[in-house]
């Protein structure tokens, strides 16, 4: 639970990162080219953000399967998340 919190967390700031960065360069005296060009390079980053935290997520949660999926010997207790 303590780790959705966490990538919750962490979604909403890129989030929230990617429309202020929008919002200052929309704000922000340059020319419509240069916007654009900054726009997507900033959209890419906060892309390349995203994949990156749902790819250090998914092996964590394949390491968690595997352990609850291992075989366990009687009398002894399953592993603690």
């Amino acid at each position: 639970m303590e780790k959705n919190m966490v990538v919750g967390f962490l979604l909403g700031a890129a989030s929230g990162a990617l429309i202020c960065g929008m919002a200052a360069l929309l704000l922000a005296p340059s020319s419509g080219s240069e916007l654009r060009q900054q726009i997507r390079e900033r959209a890419q980053y906060v892309q390349d953000e995203v994949k990156r935290a749902a790819e250090e997520r998914r092996v964590e949660l394949e390491h968690q399967l595997s352990e609850l999926r291992a075989p366990r010997r009687l009398g002894t207790t399953p592993p603690q998340a």
